[in-house]
């Protein structure tokens, strides 16, 4: 016969030590991107409660429907990609609460995740992207790290993770760590395989792209060029430079217009998905849609009339 035993009934914390329990759970370098985003959200969310606010009031209609009020008012406005990352957010801690036995319902329930009307006019004309790489007046850098971003169609924060010792120069490759941390290849062609050496000038450690000058704030190592002491380049500073040389473009349209132009090129699936990086089809989907100028010439190769001509 089994033991029995007393069931007690758990007391729910506080807003503040509830988010607090769930981001502890994050706390894993697999998981360091969504525990970022996710920690912005649940911030904003105790800072509307407030930290000492019962958990458990969030089961009271009117808590709930203040809830889902602050919700809306709060990314109605946003993009959609936006609205539903913050709805994810909130509804994963949740998940952890009810299964702690801290919640018995969702509060969210009332509110639906919004659908991405596709986008079909990311990708850039080959000819645009030519002439950007091939202008004279781009710094070495920008002309290293735009051309390997539409070689290898990697996202951009993966090549500006690179070290140089992640480098196979010869092999014109190198591992780069993907979406979930797992890791994969990037290959690129003669044109970055040509810039490269020059952007590096002999040095075998630290970030392959760095700032223009000395780091000011203290940094790890690891984001440290060790002669120099310039940092590694960020995101949002590569972003911005390529955003004006671009006319506006982003720097992420230099990985979807690769994609594009590969599937034009008439790559299959699987050679997409690894030069990608992409686990799944549907995610491949939106990039790999060939353009109205590309679907044109297909079908005027198909035409009866034009190849009996």
């Amino acid at each position: 016969m089994g033991a029995v035993r007393q069931l007690r009934p758990v007391t729910a914390p506080t807003v503040g030590a509830a988010i607090g329990a769930y981001l502890s759970t994050l706390d894993h370098p697999e998981t360091a991107g969504t525990r970022r985003v996710y920690t912005s959200t649940l911030r904003q969310l105790r800072d509307h409660l407030g930290a000492d606010h019962p958990l458990s009031a969030l089961e009271q209609d009117e808590d709930a429907a203040r809830l889902v009020d602050w919700f809306t008012r709060r990314w109605a406005e946003q993009a959609p990609a936006t609205f539903n990352r913050n709805l994810d957010a909130l509804r994963s801690a949740i998940g952890y609460w009810r299964d702690q036995d801290w919640l018995h319902s969702d509060p969210t329930r009332p509110l639906r995740r919004r659908g991405r009307a596709p986008d079909r006019t990311r990708a850039l004309p080959k000819t645009a992207i030519e002439d950007l790489l091939t202008r004279d007046n781009l710094s070495l850098r920008e002309k290293t790290l735009w051309r390997m971003l539409y070689e290898t169609a990697a996202r951009a924060s993966e090549v500006l993770a690179l070290d140089v010792a992640d480098l196979d120069l010869r092999n014109r490759c190198a591992k780069v760590r993907r979406k979930g941390s797992a890791v994969d290849v990037i290959i690129w062609q003669t044109g970055t395989a040509r810039l490269l050496p020059r952007l590096l000038r002999g040095r075998r450690r630290g970030p392959v792209f760095l700032t223009d000058r000395r780091a000011r704030l203290p940094l790890a190592p690891t984001d440290l060029d060790p002669a120099t002491g310039q940092a590694r380049l960020s995101y949002r500073r590569a972003a911005e430079l390529f955003t004006a040389a671009a006319g506006g473009a982003t720097l992420h349209q230099l990985r979807h217009s690769a994609l594009t132009h590969a599937a034009e090129d008439g790559a299959n699936t699987s050679t997409l998905l690894s030069y990608s990086g992409h686990t799944s089809v549907a995610s491949l989907a939106r990039y790999a849609r060939v353009s109205p100028e590309a679907l044109g010439r297909w079908q005027q190769q198909r035409d009866p009339t034009t190849r009996r001509r």
